[in-house]
């Protein structure tokens, strides 16, 4: 694939469990061009032909600002009290830049999807800590870009293909997402723009498969 025709993706959070594991297999692929953002990426990534590395604070707006000129692709895999304001200054940037597709990472249980046979205790309304990620979600749902939301479960490791998928108003089927399994998920969001546009998506194991 000529360099120029690469799809450019902006991975926000590149330095977590799960946006090593992300990163590490985009690499591979060689088929991306990628800017990789945290607060300390230069500590673990280096620049290269297709890599651009950096430092800096998702709640910079002129941080952001810059990382995102010329990207295709946005995917924040960003957790924590502050992502309803990081939410929030993405998608302005992204808009000041006319970027429309954000993957952006939620959790499963901020809509009480949970059946509290599998894990009711980790929906949004026995969990505290779900409140920034259902607030979050919910700014990027009201938005006008083309966004997928994410939301696993606790991360595990596991199998690539041992997942399964529910939508915004179906019941999940679990609360534990295999890493392998979510980075093969984002790979195929990745390179299809409209799979999934303008939807929330649960992804966990089975947990009926696991009794």
């Amino acid at each position: 694939m000529v360099g120029d025709m690469m799809k450019h993706i902006l991975l926000l959070g590149a330095t977590g469990t799960f946006g090593t594991a992300l990163t590490q297999r985009l690499i591979q692929e060689k088929k991306y061009k990628l800017t990789l953002f945290s607060r300390h990426a230069t500590d673990i990534y280096k620049n290269s032909e297709n890599i651009n590395v950096i430092d800096g604070d998702a709640l910079s707006e002129n941080d952001l600002s810059k990382a995102i000129q010329g990207v295709d692709i946005v995917y924040c895999a960003i957790s924590g009290d502050v992502l309803p304001e990081i939410a929030k200054k993405l998608i302005s940037a992204m808009i000041d830049n006319m970027i429309s597709r954000l993957i952006f990472m939620g959790a499963v249980g901020i809509y009480n999807e949970i059946p509290d046979e599998i894990d009711g205790e980790d929906n949004l309304d026995n969990e505290p800590a779900q409140i920034p990620n259902r607030e979050a979600v919910d700014i990027v749902e009201n938005s006008s870009l083309n966004y997928t939301i994410l939301r696993p479960g606790y991360l595990r490791e596991g199998a690539e293909n041992d997942f399964v998928l529910t939508v915004k108003g179906e019941p999940a089927k679990g609360y534990i997402t295999s890493i392998p399994s979510l980075v093969n998920f984002a790979i195929q969001l990745i390179q299809d723009d409209t799979m999934y546009s303008r939807e929330s998506v649960s992804i966990t194991k089975n947990a009926k498969e696991e009794v």
